[in-house]
């Protein structure tokens, strides 16, 4: 088994990383660059930069921002927001992403997918993916709906069909984010993850609602989750990288541990 990553994200919004709950009620968390260097140093495997008030302002990318932080921290980093296009893929690349994420406008015209997998290889593209649990009968399975343009529009699109063909469609990785999760630090939704993962042959990335260690170790184990992503936690120090490396380590799971890395 290959090493399981550990991915802090920057949400981004008017050149600020934020963070919230279920995608609502922002709070300031610091500069992208600055954040950037200090998770580089303590051990973070890659990097994901969402420009998250793109998709719903109908702009472009702040690659301005992207750069600097490129420049700040020379682990992997995955860029997303605003790209409609190939051209648009090809100038996050030249601003110093390693990968670039598509969202909304992948839902809008998934060939898009395809276009940019043809241009620079299916390992630089990652679909994301934001899920909401729909409502359903006790006797029923979970089904989850996919929400566009920063978790306000539902789609009437299922999550998992649409994990599966995104992957299809050249996707290289699967960035899943619960949005009834996101911020409330109740853990990751394993039954989502473990629903994609089990039918997909990419990494599935974990985002959406991590708290402590052992919700990373849950992300993995149950959920079936090749990556493992978070933001508050990290932001406010709540619990370091190497803390979360080291209970998933202590559990059996492969990690890349960096000596001297700052916990």
């Amino acid at each position: 088994m290959l090493c399981v990553r550990v991915i802090p994200c920057l949400d981004v919004a008017n050149g600020r990383v934020v963070k919230g709950t279920r995608f609502i009620d922002l709070v300031d968390e610091g500069d992208p660059p600055t954040l950037a260097a200090r998770y580089a140093v303590e051990g973070a495997d890659e990097l994901v930069f969402l420009d998250i008030g793109a998709a719903p302002e109908g702009r472009g990318l702040l690659l301005d921002i992207v750069e600097r932080t490129a420049r700040r921290a020379f682990i992997p980093l995955t860029v997303g927001g605003g790209i409609r296009s190939v051209a648009d893929m090809r100038a996050a690349l030249r601003a110093g992403a390693d990968k670039v994420s598509l969202n909304s406008a992948a839902v809008a015209d998934p060939g898009l997918i395809s276009r940019c997998a043809r241009r620079f290889g299916s390992q630089a593209v990652v679909v994301a993916l934001d899920a909401r649990r729909a409502p359903s009968r006790p006797d029923e399975p979970p089904r989850w709906e996919v929400l566009v343009r920063g978790g306000r529009d539902a789609v009437g699109l299922d999550a998992v069909s649409w994990a599966v063909r995104a992957a299809e469609l050249g996707a290289g990785e699967l960035l899943i984010t619960s949005i009834d999760r996101d911020g409330t630090q109740t853990g990751y939704d394993t039954e989502l993850l473990r629903a994609i993962a089990d039918l997909v042959t990419v990494p599935v990335i974990a985002s959406g609602g991590a708290a402590r260690p052992a919700d990373f170790v849950a992300a993995v184990l149950d959920g079936g989750a090749h990556a493992v992503l978070a933001a508050s936690i990290f932001h406010r120090r709540q619990h370091s990288i190497a803390e979360v490396k080291l209970a998933m380590g202590a559990a059996g799971i492969p990690v890349r541990m960096i000596r001297g890395a700052v916990a």
